[in-house]
């Protein structure tokens, strides 16, 4: 990896997204703290391009925002008749037949999916608002690690519309469907000591410790063989679909193929 004093060049810098790459280390920082790094149609699109940009070598990935909050959501913008310039209003959205509308939102969509790809581990360093589409940014990692002041909200029924950026799976799965239920339906704030006890959140730590703290969990990843994480995150992944027995199976087929490459032998 680059020493310290070391200038890492970005690979993307565009629309509010930056990728750099050190290594087998990736690191995605969203870069409008001005705006407490509000979301946008062109921030989703630099989103999806930085995974698309990912080399080979990464294995590991850090989510970021820069300034006092990971991100406050949607950009204001969007809720006005105007929207944001180049871009389809809301209303412009809702004229749309069923498939024209059905593939604006995957478009959308595709910014939050790459994140939990069988070849990396994702990270998400929060601090500060993580709402609405902030939460479910943080949500499409594998792991949160999350500063004391974390203030999580899904406030899109209070909208009148529903969370559809890939976040009601993940947040089912960690916390269960009537937590989520009610964190939705509600729209409340969900803290740092709620967010550990509950699953959101891996760790939580002083702000000022945030960067090292994710430092440290980036490190001991980087430290196990990378096919064995890979293996390991596909078994995890997939257990909430099989049974008992399939998954049984599924481990088995998994340290067959570690065993054999370890060993040298071909399938």
């Amino acid at each position: 990896m680059a020493s310290p004093d070391q200038e890492i060049v970005p690979v993307l810098d565009k629309d509010g997204v930056r990728l750099t790459v050190d290594d087998a280390l990736a690191t995605v920082t969203l870069t409008n703290p001005a705006k407490r790094n509000a979301q946008s149609p062109a921030l989703w699109r630099a989103l999806a391009e930085a995974g698309r940009s990912l080399p080979g070598s990464v294995r590991v990935v850090v989510l970021r925002g820069e300034g006092q909050s990971f991100s406050a959501g949607l950009d204001r913008q969007m809720f006005s008749p105007e929207g944001i310039p180049g871009e389809p209003t809301f209303i412009e959205l809702a004229r749309r037949d069923d498939a024209g509308l059905d593939a604006a939102i995957a478009e959308y969509q595709e910014a939050f999916t790459w994140w939990r790809q069988s070849d990396i581990v994702s990270i998400a360093a929060v601090q500060g608002h993580a709402i609405g589409a902030g939460f479910q940014l943080a949500l499409a990692c594998d792991l949160r690690v999350v500063a004391d002041d974390v203030q999580f909200a899904m406030r899109e029924t209070s909208l009148g519309l529903v969370p559809d950026l890939t976040g009601t799976h993940p947040l089912v799965s960690l916390v269960g469907y009537a937590r989520a239920l009610e964190i939705c339906a509600t729209g409340r704030f969900v803290h740092a000591d709620e967010a550990v006890t509950s699953g959101l959140a891996n760790l939580a730590v002083p702000g000022a410790e945030l960067d090292a703290a994710v430092r440290d969990l980036a490190a001991a990843l980087l430290a196990a063989p990378r096919d064995a994480v890979v293996e390991t995150k596909a078994l995890l992944r997939g257990a909430g679909g099989r049974t008992y027995e399939e998954q049984r199976a599924a481990e088995r087929q998994a340290q067959a193929r570690r065993l054999r490459d370890l060993a040298g032998v071909g399938e």
